[in-house]
């Protein structure tokens, strides 16, 4: 009997070795003329297991192989390291802006929403068992546009990231080095060994690289997190006499504004979850993956709500942003050498994912693209180099952390992870709606749509929030101007 006819992106891989067969659908599923149009774009890079045919397999931490399969604990530490990010060093901020009760519930309902994300992608995947990734998404809710509207909106967010990470490690640099060169002086410097190992495109094999960005955040947070409760003031403190923290169950200061910043910072902390597709391909029994995604969300939002607290318990209105400069001098400098090496893993993965998703666009459907021509290497070189150029230059125009955060968390973090599940979700499960009556049904559809508008209202008033915050902190002169050379780590 044919197989059912399924709605696929036409790059999928038609012949694959042994060892990737795990990943893909059933091959009597897929046509001869689907296989045809494969055959030249991205069946020969991409089915060896070197790059990304699924261009979320190497996600922001690179996973380490498509080879491998993966117990359910495996899943659970692998999703935990995707979520955490950067995002966990702006915790302690979210509770500032809006005090310790309102701050711990925004943590609490972004963990749920994006949880529901994570189900939607479980269940979507299940439907679409061809899509692979973001792109695979975009093709299914909008053809051909949608394929390359997602393609490049992931792109651009990894670009984000990756200047994020910049302004972060300049940051580090100046910390450690009493400022001893300019600030953007330290940011060239992260931007060239960026460019320098992200042009290796054989990256995904040096697995270590995710773990090593890992544990080298998570270590240096909670070192500040036990350092905080055991000094005798914040750094930013008055050093001598009697100071008061001013910590607030509510804040009633808080603007309205304020807190929506607050609540794309948070956004931002969660923004690993488009990543789960892969996670989901690579189980060893997919039917597992929610209970994976539940344990990884718990544990997330307990080390969130844990970090948050007990910053801003100790350092109240003292706290810096990032929270790694809140303790004394001596261990804002051994939190921010700890933190250097996965500041510069990160940056270096999210280039490298930002880019091949562009080269393998600009490429696909050439003998250039699996090749080692001269055009090959110009424009895999190009895409990496044009990568860290704007992600230089947003670090350089945004130099605010906090702000910076905000305005992705706000704009592509929630896009990608709240409106996109949202519109999946229904893209599966309108048409059901006058068959299915039921209580769950009806209140799963109020769900979708109520995450649908609020992530819209989330980019609306969020990116709002993140501009005036970011023409205000030009205004009071925390930077006198882009490509400052000011001392950013005070």
């Amino acid at each position: 009997m044919a197989a059912p006819a399924l709605k696929q992106p036409p790059f999928l891989c038609p012949q694959i070795p042994t060892n990737c067969q795990s990943l893909m659908i059933p091959r009597e599923m897929q046509s001869l003329e689907r296989e045809k149009r494969a055959r030249s774009t991205i069946d020969q890079l991409e089915c060896e297991c070197r790059g990304s045919l699924f261009l979320e397999c190497n996600t922001s931490l690179a996973l380490s192989s498509l080879t491998i399969v993966f117990s359910r604990l495996k899943s659970i530490v692998l999703m935990v390291k995707l979520t955490i990010a950067l995002g966990v060093l702006a915790m302690p901020q979210v509770l500032l802006e809006v005090g310790a009760v309102p701050g711990v519930i925004i943590i609490v309902v972004i963990s749920a929403l994006t949880t529901w994300s994570g189900r939607v992608i479980g269940a979507f995947k299940a439907n679409h068992p061809e899509v692979y990734s973001l792109d695979g998404v975009g093709y299914v809710l909008a053809g051909n546009w949608g394929r390359e509207f997602f393609s490049f909106a992931y792109a651009l967010f990894m670009i984000c990231l990756c200047g994020s990470g910049f302004i972060t490690t300049s940051l580090a640099f100046n910390a450690i080095t009493d400022h001893a060169a300019c600030t953007v002086v330290w940011a060239v410097v992260a931007a060239a060994v960026t460019f320098a190992f992200a042009s290796l495109q054989t990256l995904n094999k040096v697995s270590i690289l995710g773990w090593i960005g890992f544990f080298s955040i998570l270590s240096a947070i909670l070192i500040i997190t036990v350092a905080v409760g055991v000094e005798d003031r914040p750094e930013a403190a008055p050093s001598t006499g009697p100071w008061d923290k001013d910590i607030h169950a509510f804040n009633s200061e808080a603007s309205f504004l304020s807190g929506m910043g607050a609540v794309s910072t948070t956004v931002f902390a969660y923004c690993g979850t488009p990543a789960f597709f892969n996670v989901i391909g690579e189980m060893r029994q997919p039917k597992r993956f929610n209970q994976a995604l539940f344990a990884s969300q718990g544990l997330c939002t307990a080390l969130y709500i844990t970090i948050g607290v007990v910053v801003y318990y100790y350092c109240g209105q003292y706290i810096s942003n990032p929270a790694l400069g809140s303790a004394g001098i001596i261990i804002k400098k051994v939190s921010y050498g700890i933190a250097l090496p996965g500041l510069f893993v990160g940056c270096i993965l999210y280039t490298h994912v930002g880019a091949k998703m562009l080269f393998v666009r600009l490429l696909r459907g050439s003998d250039h693209l699996t090749g080692t021509s001269f055009i090959h290497w110009s424009v895999w070189l190009g895409t990496v180099g044009m990568s860290v150029a704007i992600a230089f230059i947003l670090a350089e125009s945004i130099p605010f952390f906090g702000d910076f955060v905000s305005l992705v968390g706000a704009t592509l973090g929630t896009f990608l992870c709240l409106i996109t599940p949202a519109l999946m979700w229904l893209n599966d499960n309108w048409a059901l709606c006058k068959e299915r009556t039921s209580i769950g049904f009806r209140s799963r559809i109020a769900l979708s749509v109520f995450t649908l508008l609020a992530g819209v209202f989330i980019v609306i008033t969020g990116t709002w929030s993140a501009v005036l915050s970011i023409k205000d902190s030009y205004a009071d002169g925390s930077v006198g101007s882009a490509f400052s050379c000011a001392d950013n780590s005070n």
